[in-house]
């Protein structure tokens, strides 16, 4: 069995502190709807976060 992850959409914020605490939130809410949420810093600006929504 093939496992297939979409990505839905990406959007580049402001990073802050606490941006993880809602990524993980929303990870742990939204796991049974099939959604995964993903933060990572922009390589070329370290005051932005890249946040992505999937579908599992």
């Amino acid at each position: 069995m093939e496992s297939k992850i979409e990505v839905l959409s990406t959007v580049t914020v402001d990073n802050h502190a606490d941006l993880y605490k809602i990524v993980d939130a929303l990870n742990r809410t939204l796991k049974r709807e099939n959604l995964m949420f993903g933060l990572a810093l922009n390589q070329e600006d370290q005051d932005k976060a890249v946040f992505t929504i999937y579908r599992t």
